[in-house]
């Protein structure tokens, strides 16, 4: 059982009000009948999913570059719960942000990103590393993604032992995100932990 939208929003406008949520954008759920389009300096991604179950296959069309870039395709597990175009690196170049929640009692979060290369003629695929150390302490899915400023940030319900699946009790905690070059494609580099 996953937690209610409601009571996601509701922790976050407490966040909100404490100033760690500071342009914090809304998630948007999935409608698989009406594609999702966002679009920045230009560039306008077109970003929809079918299927049913937990597999589906996402497609992001790319329009406004200065070639056409093929449709990308793209197997993903779960549902599509959000969609922001940033440009977190400031390089006046739009990345895609597609936030993904699995199916199940977990809700573990993923994300399909890419960002637009020099010379608007390319795209290239952006990495989420898999939480790791601290960060992963207590990690039991139920996430949730917004561009705030220039990061990205990741946000989930912290599980002591014993709590059950409908009722962390560890607070909750923040993840923010640099984007960073790599060799073959952007990285999404944790730079702040916050935990409330």
């Amino acid at each position: 059982m996953t937690l209610p939208m409601a009571l996601k929003c509701s922790r976050f406008a407490v966040a909100a009000a404490a100033g760690l949520l500071i342009g914090a954008a809304p998630m948007r759920a999935e409608s698989p009948s009406q594609p999702t389009r966002v679009s920045l300096q230009g560039i306008t991604f077109t970003v929809s999913s079918r299927g049913e179950g937990s597999g589906r296959q996402l497609t992001i069309r790319t329009s406004g570059t200065r070639k056409p870039i093929a449709p990308i395709r793209q197997e993903i597990l779960g549902s599509v719960t959000g969609v922001e175009v940033a440009d977190l690196d400031a390089n006046g170049l739009p990345e895609l942000y597609v936030f993904v929640t699995s199916a199940g009692s977990g809700s573990h979060g993923s994300l399909v990103g890419y960002a637009v290369n020099r010379g608007a003629t390319s795209i290239t695929p952006i990495n989420l590393p898999e939480l790791s150390g601290k960060a992963a302490q207590g990690y039991q899915g139920h996430d949730s993604f917004a561009v705030i400023e220039r990061n990205l940030a990741r946000r989930f319900p912290i599980y002591r032992p014993g709590d059950t699946n409908a009722k962390p009790s560890g607070g909750i905690r923040q993840i923010s995100y640099q984007l960073v070059p790599g060799e073959a494609s952007w990285q999404l580099k944790p730079v702040r932990v916050d935990q409330y």
